[in-house]
């Protein structure tokens, strides 16, 4: 799918690899709805000036189930043609001592308002027979590594949840595209080494947001339906899939209670 002259709607665009796949879709001439928290005017600013022929801004808080409903009150007239589940919280640390309201906010955020949104854009898509669905699902949703239960399991639950609807969005005109995310140096991505990092030696590789939203962009172009990681996170997702034995050899090797 061209990206030019889309209607594209990004959830957490205003930081990490969200303000990065902002700035490639002004690149490209997007038509730029953004998801905040908070109103934002030098992140506006900031993609007309890269190329965006239009930028609105929606005011949401993505952890209440009835601020999603707002949301998709207010985009209800709006033609969209890609929408970009991207917001995310990070939960981690052992098991017990992670605090219950973290962890449903995260999955309220991470995934049910993902699924949400979803529901509420897609029958418009499949009006128009065309449209494409990106979620972010992380490497987290395939590696399942000690210190990160719960935030693995949410992203496991959209890795489903998009594999589910591709199946269901066949010959309709609306594609998927599931982002099997590596690390990003991000501010999420600083956050690891503090919520695992007394339990487990955590890896330091990681690409910055622009060059991964290059990588997102070929894979919209292309029609991907998983854009997966290269490198050594691409070896350690391949042995965690087929040789799953090995995998929990090599990460209890870095875990330490």
């Amino acid at each position: 799918m061209e990206i030019k002259n889309r209607h594209v709607l990004i959830t957490g665009a205003n930081r990490g690899i969200g303000h990065g796949i902002a700035k490639m879709c002004a690149q490209q001439g997007a038509k730029l709805h953004l998801v905040l928290r908070h109103p934002d005017d030098a992140l506006k600013a900031q993609l007309i000036t890269l190329g965006a022929p239009a930028v609105l801004v929606y005011t949401a808080d993505l952890s209440q189930r009835e601020s999603v409903a707002q949301l998709l009150t207010q985009l209800d007239k709006i033609p969209l043609d890609i929408l970009i589940n991207n917001a995310g919280l990070l939960t981690g640390g052992l098991i017990e001592g992670q605090p219950v309201a973290d962890i449903y906010a995260m999955f309220q955020v991470n995934l049910l308002s993902l699924i949400q949104l979803t529901r509420g854009i897609l029958p418009g898509m499949v009006e128009r027979k065309c449209g494409k669905i990106i979620n972010n699902a992380s490497v987290s949703a395939v590696m399942h590594l000690p210190c990160a239960s719960t935030y693995a399991a949410s992203k496991a639950a959209v890795m489903a949840f998009t594999n589910c609807i591709e199946a269901e969005l066949k010959e309709t005109g609306v594609s998927t595209l599931c982002l099997i995310t590596p690390g990003i140096k991000t501010r999420m991505f600083d956050e690891i080494a503090v919520k695992y990092g007394k339990n487990l030696d955590v890896p330091q590789d990681s690409i910055g947001p622009d060059e991964y939203a290059q990588r997102i962009r070929k894979a919209i172009e292309d029609d991907e339906s998983y854009l997966l990681p290269t490198g050594a996170t691409a070896v350690g997702l391949a042995v965690s899939r087929y040789l799953p034995a090995l995998f929990r050899w090599g990460v209890g090797r870095r875990f330490h209670r």
